[in-house]
């Protein structure tokens, strides 16, 4: 028996379309995640009055993405910008704390980010700086905890 080949896609339209030659791209803006904390806790901040800590939570697991995003986009200014917005959040985080109002789900994301951010600095060429603004976020972190230093109001904290 044969088998009788089809040729349906041979004479397709798509075949016989060429692509629309393209006009050049705009370069993409580099990333700002110290700008990105500040827009988006405002906003969030302008429609409930108060810190959503989910939201806090969210900015704060884009931190390692946002350190290979604006190191890489912008080397000139990028680890700068990547430390403040980094360091905005926890400053958030303490004065939260200082009201009583820290949730354990925000410093165990924020435990995390710091593991992140020093595995993506260690992997990465010429971000030694990066491991110290690791450091010193982490340093404010502990000073959060309960007086064994693995706890968060006597649960226990996430390490990796």
């Amino acid at each position: 028996m044969r088998v009788a080949r089809s040729h349906r896609f041979s004479h397709s339209p798509l075949r016989s379309q060429q692509a629309a030659p393209t006009a050049p791209q705009e370069p993409t803006a580099p990333t700002d995640y110290g700008q990105y904390v500040v827009e988006t806790l405002a906003k969030q901040n302008q429609l409930t009055g108060n810190v959503d800590q989910t939201v806090l939570r969210d900015c704060i697991s884009l931190s390692s993405s946002f350190l290979m995003t604006d190191s890489t986009m912008n080397p000139t200014t990028g680890l700068a910008s990547w430390n403040a917005g980094f360091n905005r959040l926890v400053d958030i985080m303490v004065a939260l704390h200082s009201k009583g109002q820290l949730e354990l789900s925000t410093v165990n994301a924020a435990s995390k980010a710091c593991s992140e951010c020093w595995s993506v600095a260690g992997s990465w060429r010429n971000m030694e700086d990066v491991r110290q603004c690791v450091k010193n976020v982490a340093t404010k972190l502990q000073g959060l905890l309960d007086e064994n230093g693995r706890t968060y109001g006597g649960n226990r904290v996430y390490t990796p």
